[in-house]
């Protein structure tokens, strides 16, 4: 079971891809396929000691999508980037899942296109995983899709409880629908309408569903999934991520500001270095892409090596626990496919 690597995505590419695919070969035994310019990754690996090609082969691209390429050019001009090859190799089965943390509006348009979308699955999203005081939640979509119909809340829902019971290793994860009230008549006229389909499949158990949940029980831990549209769901991520750095400059200010606070802050070093690990987003990995025939995982564009790692690990992981059959199983055993 070998995961491939785009070696040429990210904003620090290939330095801390590179490191990162090697400490996870070392740390978890994992088989990579790293593709890019051969060169390039022969140099980063060198500088890592002889040991560090270990478990690596390099499939060699001469094409790189870069961060500011739109998806409609890359589809056209880069067929042979590092990002077609890579999917093209989980395509064909040389590889059982795809790691990439290039452009991710590339990412999902190529995936979209060469491994298409699993049957009963309109849309593909993304689901995030975000630390709770309980622990994590699972909030899905966070940006695939701005504009959504029932039918895709509906799916992300499948998806992301399929996927949220593979990392929290609950058998019947609960579900939530993010809205601007706890009761069922609030929110717009699109999710009181899934509410309502929502109940009818936790009446049946296909999903366990807990109920409508509101912002302020994203970091609460209310339900171990919130299913949300990529718009909203989009805005959450990133006022989350601005609040912990917001919060951590507040502290880092207020805690320099006199002596008798700095005398203070040595005290709090411990504590503040297990919230610190916590809240910082590069242990959990990257993102999956749910609902294509294949397993692909978004990192974010300034991975270091230490996201880079852990994003291995969990598309290892997706890929041998099989989330897909789980979601097609889901899928299957509603009435009309949840599709439109």
């Amino acid at each position: 079971m070998k995961v491939v690597v785009d070696a040429m995505g990210g904003d620090y590419a290939p330095h801390e891809i590179v490191k990162g695919a090697v400490i996870a070969v070392q740390e978890f035994g994992t088989e990579l396929i790293l593709v890019g310019n051969e060169n390039m990754i022969k140099t980063e690996l060198d500088a890592l000691g002889p040991k560090s090609s270990k478990n690596i082969e390099i499939f060699h691209t001469e094409q790189v999508v870069t961060m500011d390429d739109l998806p409609s050019q890359i589809i056209r001009a880069k067929r042979n980037s590092s990002i077609h090859e890579g999917l093209r190799l989980v395509k064909d089965g040389s590889g059982s899942a795809f790691y990439s943390a290039g452009n991710t509006g590339a990412v999902m348009a190529v995936a979209k296109m060469i491994l298409k979308t699993l049957p009963g699955i309109d849309r593909p999203a993304i689901a995030a995983v975000m630390p709770t005081v309980k622990g994590h939640t699972v909030m899905c979509d966070v940006g695939a899709n701005v504009d959504c119909k029932v039918e895709n809340y509906i799916q992300f829902a499948i998806m992301a409880s399929a996927y949220a019971s593979i990392v929290m290793g609950k058998e019947r994860p609960t579900v939530g629908l993010m809205s601007v009230g706890e009761e069922d008549v609030k929110g717009n006229e699109t999710t009181k309408t899934v509410f309502k389909q929502l109940s009818e499949l936790g009446q049946r158990g296909i999903i366990n569903f807990y109920g409508n949940v509101e912002g302020k029980d994203v970091f609460r831990g209310t339900s171990d999934v919130i299913v949300v549209d990529g718009f909203a769901g989009n805005v959450a991520l990133k006022v989350s991520e601005s609040a912990g750095w917001f919060i951590s400059k507040m502290l880092k200010d207020e805690l320099k500001s006199s002596t008798l606070s700095k005398i203070g802050a040595l005290f709090m070093i411990p504590a503040l270095k297990r919230i610190k690990k916590k809240a910082d987003h590069s242990s959990y990995g990257g993102a999956p892409l749910l609902g294509v025939n294949g397993v692909c995982i978004i990192g974010h564009g300034s991975s270091n090596s230490t996201a880079v790692k852990y994003s291995i690990k969990m598309a290892h992981e997706l890929a041998k626990q099989k989330l897909n059959d789980q979601i097609e199983k889901a899928v299957t055993v509603t009435d009309s496919g949840i599709t439109s």
